[in-house]
């Protein structure tokens, strides 16, 4: 059995997967992602837990630059020339004829974490393991509404992390919706919606959305497609701004945001459950491969999060499960 975590580059990756045979099962994995994002450890625990459950040899290979599409690309060509039987890959670029490249030398290609903008239309992968963008945004959005001052204007920012890339906008589109129709029901007060490019590093979304802040001190939330609001949230403890006075919310449970939400900087947050994006392709590609059986969608979850949780949620985590 082998599990590796590799760093791919984009200028050419080989992947040492041993050949397929009747009684093994060999998976690549491809995210987006790279090593410093601590979102992905969940994500390899259950990838790693299911493999050695099925007896599968499995890599996850990582991008060497958080966020950068094109080694991701290049990452998915070198999994492909490497004939596995089956592929996961987040599809953060719509190359549609990568995918079916796979799909027509007989691999099996899976969704997982991003899928294509277009979902089963846009390309030729079975099925989609991952988090609904537009749903899972818009519910983080009515969960913060909750928080708002009653009275009063609010000034809205919606920092979307990585412009273009299908995660992030379509969770950027999901709380601009909720908060176009919170505006219109509540007409008799000033309300203003602002999106702002916020990037996928916490030192840089820090320095970004703390430049925002200093320009626009009314500010009344700040929303991150990502998890990257927790350096933010340092920026207001810094700056000696009370808990609360700028409300944050995001997505996904790593160990920065947990922080702030105990710090009480933090009131929301959205769970896309990464284990079980680990967890259930592998799952499906077995049954795929021994039984014949066609994946299918799951999605993940939109599970809303708030401070109370936190205290289950670290027990999980020492665990590897969230």
């Amino acid at each position: 059995m082998i599990r590796k975590l590799v760093a791919g580059t984009a200028l050419g990756l080989t992947l040492m997967a041993p050949a397929a045979s009747a009684e093994g099962l060999n998976i690549a994995f491809i995210s987006h992602s790279s090593a410093s994002n601590t979102f992905w450890q969940a994500v390899k625990k259950g990838y790693d837990d299911a493999c050695e459950k099925v007896g599968a040899s499995c890599q996850l290979i990582l991008t060497q630059t958080e966020g950068a599409v094109e080694q991701a690309v290049a990452n998915l060509q070198a999994a492909i020339a490497s004939r596995p039987d089956a592929i996961f890959v987040a599809i953060v670029d719509n190359n549609a004829n990568l995918i079916k490249e796979a799909v027509d030398s007989g691999i099996l290609v899976l969704a997982v974490n991003v899928d294509d903008s277009e979902g089963a239309k846009g390309n030729a992968r079975k099925a989609f393991i991952g988090q609904g963008f537009s749903a899972a945004g818009y519910s983080l959005a009515k969960a913060q509404s909750e928080n708002f001052p009653k009275e009063g204007p609010l000034n809205l920012v919606v920092g979307v992390n990585a412009p273009g890339q299908t995660w992030s906008e379509q969770r950027a589109g999901g709380v601009t919706k909720f908060l176009e129709e919170y505006k219109a029901e509540h007409s008799d007060r000033e309300i203003n919606i602002t999106r702002v490019d916020s990037a996928t590093d916490l030192a840089l979304t820090a320095d970004r959305i703390g430049a925002y802040l200093n320009a626009n001190p009314d500010t009344t939330a700040y929303f991150d497609t990502g998890y990257w609001h927790a350096g933010v949230a340092k920026v207001l403890k810094d700056r000696g701004i009370e808990p609360g006075k700028v409300l944050l919310g995001g997505f996904d449970l790593v160990p920065e945001v947990l922080q702030q939400m105990q710090a009480g900087y933090v009131q929301v947050q959205v769970d896309q459950q990464p284990y079980m994006q680990g967890f259930i392709p592998v799952m499906q590609a077995y049954l795929w491969k021994t039984a014949g059986l066609t994946p299918s969608d799951v999605d993940t979850g939109q599970g809303i999060v708030t401070p109370e949780d936190v205290p289950t949620i670290l027990e999980l985590a020492k665990q590897g499960l969230r």
